[in-house]
């Protein structure tokens, strides 16, 4: 068995596990404290301003990607690799506008947005990392299923009051790629290694929200700089599939193995 074919095999495997534990996972309700952010300052007329502003960047990534697109300066990996990387940057488009809603008058109407938003990178994201690691016809399937199962998991929560599906599909889509970062690229595309620690600061930074404002004497608060680092993981996208560059983001600077694709 080659080796994609039985990384075929793999990512189904992962996958299936992930949508059959989903009817054995506990209810899990959506924290009504997550609404709670340690930076409530207004700032010209904006209610929340640096958590709602923080969310221009995911905008101005999502356009510059798509403008790179359209002008073909992107080298991406075949066609499904190119459908995936339009699903990602708009994606972040939708992501920025729906957050920036959401923090300006935080609720569970405004969150579930801003996790379509966000579930929509997730997709292409994952299609990208199929169509690099795997081949066309995992980067298809992994793209669709990932468009379907997201909005999904997002709408069951706003119906069930159930979040645990959205928990899986956000957590087992990084499980995902972490596991791809174990397989060696059969095509140029983004640096995985450096999105995935780029994600997991920002997670850890939403965690520290407080702590941070503290830390930072009120100068800015940890959800903030979550929005600033997720944002920026764009760039481990963008800068290695660059026309005439595709050599994987960062490897000049003699980072670690496990940061590069």
């Amino acid at each position: 068995m080659n080796p994609p074919r039985g990384r075929e095999a793999a990512l189904a495997g992962i996958v299936l596990l992930l949508l059959a534990a989903v009817p054995f996972l506990p209810f899990l309700p959506q924290d009504q404290g997550y609404h709670h952010f340690a930076d409530g300052r207004a700032l010209f007329g904006v209610a929340n301003a640096l958590d709602t502003l923080s969310n221009v960047p995911f905008v101005l990534a999502g356009l510059a990607g798509i403008c790179m697109l359209m002008s073909g300066r992107l080298h991406l990996p075949g066609p499904a690799g190119t459908a995936a990387a339009w699903v990602f940057f708009a994606g972040l488009i939708a992501t920025g506008l729906a957050s920036a809603w959401y923090h300006h008058a935080p609720s569970d109407a405004g969150l579930a947005s801003d996790r379509y938003g966000m579930v929509i990178a997730f997709a292409g994201a994952l299609g990208m990392a199929a169509a690099q690691k795997v081949g066309q016809r995992a980067a298809w399937l992994t793209t669709a299923l990932a468009l379907a199962c997201g909005p999904t998991a997002v709408l069951w929560w706003r119906h069930s009051g159930n979040v645990a599906p959205y928990v899986v599909m956000q957590f087992g889509g990084m499980l995902v790629l972490v596991v791809t970062l174990l397989w060696r690229s059969t095509a140029p595309g983004p640096n995985w290694g450096a999105l995935v620690v780029a994600y997991a600061l920002a997670k850890v930074f939403e965690a520290a929200d407080f702590q941070v404002f503290e830390l930072t004497a009120h100068l800015v608060s940890g959800h903030t700089l979550k929005h600033l680092l997720a944002a920026c993981a764009a760039l481990a996208v963008i800068w290695p599939l660059r026309r005439g560059c595709h050599a994987p983001l960062m490897k000049q600077a003699g980072l670690p193995g496990f940061l590069k694709s």
